[in-house]
């Protein structure tokens, strides 16, 4: 297991190390928020967009944020550091920041918190092998479980509690896929596990729409707020059920970390990929994007 290091309200141990109380309510019940940045270039990316998302999960889940962006980069550039002395040398970062409610007697009741903390996590932002992504992963749609629904847990919060996903991503497993593809209680697609999902069908880029249950992915908006039209293919979103596959030309996973990254196969149905097809125009144009960002921005070298 590579090195991975932590920061708990300030203090900078080794992530193996435990650094939280056994009555914290995010080990008890979930109940905490949290976003992944990565570097390109060294600089971390999408800065105001990720903290414009964590705002939204705190208010939805009435947790008052006691850190500023102003507060929180520093502590970011601290736990990278200590990272770098630990694993000198070069490479791209991911860097977690999950806030808590806290602790407090035992009991669902937020009244009971004592006040919001947090955990950095400093890695290795993940890669996918090149032959993966140059064959495209295989998905398989969830069957035993739907994604929970707005109107119960809703998947736009990015909270602590990931059950659902992982479960879905249990199923697919089993069968051998990479990912999984859930499906609502409406029985459109929304997203994989860790991932939004869209397709290219005529040319054209599709995505679920965030009414469909869906986490609202940073790349996602980036691709649907001007990259992909920078490019020449259209952008919407629109509902995509199962039997509409058929009619897909291409598919693509959206997160973060990984950017985008092609599909080859959906149970049955399969999809182009290559180096001439339109997933492979997106993916370059979002790098180009990223980079520049990162000689924007230098102000938010990690």
């Amino acid at each position: 297991m590579h090195y991975i290091q932590a920061n708990s309200n300030g203090r900078l141990h080794p992530a193996g190390e435990p650094s939280i109380s056994p009555l914290n309510r995010g080990f008890l019940y979930g109940d905490a928020i949290y976003e992944v940045w990565r570097t390109y270039h060294g600089v971390i990316f999408a800065w105001e967009e990720h903290w414009r998302r964590l705002r939204a999960s705190a208010a939805a889940l009435y947790l008052k944020l006691e850190f500023s962006p102003e507060q929180m980069l520093p502590e970011i550039r601290r736990t990278v550091a200590a990272y770098r002395a630990e694993v000198p040398g070069p490479g791209e970062l991911y860097i977690r920041l999950q806030i808590t409610r806290g602790g407090g007697p035992i009991g669902l009741d937020i009244a009971l918190a004592d006040r919001a903390d947090f955990v950095l996590l400093v890695q290795p932002c993940p890669e996918l092998a090149p032959e993966k992504v140059r064959a495209g992963l295989r998905l398989s749609l969830a069957s035993s479980l739907r994604r929970n629904p707005v109107e119960s847990l809703d998947p736009a919060w990015k909270t602590g509690n990931y059950l659902n996903n992982l479960l879905c991503l249990r199923e697919a497993r089993s069968r051998g896929a990479d990912e999984v593809v859930m499906l609502n209680l409406g029985g459109e697609i929304t997203e994989a596990a860790v991932s939004n999902i869209a397709f290219i069908r005529a040319g054209r880029l599709v995505t679920p729409p965030l009414s469909a249950g869906i986490l609202g992915g940073i790349t996602r908006s980036l691709l649907l707020g001007g990259i992909a039209a920078a490019e020449g293919i259209p952008a919407a979103e629109a509902p995509v059920r199962p039997e509409d596959l058929a009619a897909m030309d291409e598919c693509f996973l959206i997160s973060t970390t990984k950017d985008l990254v092609p599909v080859a196969q959906i149970d049955a149905f399969s999809f182009r990929v290559g180096p001439e097809t339109a997933t492979a125009r997106l993916k370059s144009a979002f790098a180009r994007a990223a980079q520049a960002y990162a000689e924007d921005h230098p102000e938010l070298a990690a």
